[in-house]
């Protein structure tokens, strides 16, 4: 059987997840892939990570809540507070979204535009 790729994967975990989880990251997923034409997905970790000229977030699955997790987290700039785990870790942010967390869906693409603006100055 041939190997899936990292999107098959992300789909698979999607389609697994039989409950609001799922649900949930699907919308994370679409909303991050809308963010940007430079972003593309990749299986690390057995998680959904979004990468542009590196690691940009990762969504990760648990019991109670999905993570959207910005490797870049403590560079970027969070006006509205969305970061909410993570908040000690020397150069990650996370956020955690619960069952019946409200989305703040345009501060949340602005927070993935400037950690893929940010990647891409490092890069240079």
């Amino acid at each position: 059987m041939a190997e899936l790729t990292a999107s098959q994967h992300i789909d698979k975990q999607i389609k697994d997840l039989t409950d609001w989880r799922g649900k949930l990251l699907a919308r994370l997923r679409k909303l991050v892939l809308s963010t940007s034409a430079n972003i593309s997905e990749d299986w690390k970790w057995d998680t959904a990570v979004w990468v542009s000229n590196g690691n940009v977030l990762a969504g990760g699955i648990f019991k109670d809540h999905v993570k959207l997790n910005f490797f870049k987290g403590a560079s970027l700039k969070d006006p509205k507070k969305l970061f909410n785990a993570g908040l000690e870790a020397k150069a990650s942010r996370g956020i955690d979204f619960h069952e019946n967390s409200k989305i703040d869906e345009a501060t949340l693409k602005n927070l993935i535009r400037e950690a893929v603006a940010l990647n891409s100055a490092k890069k240079k």
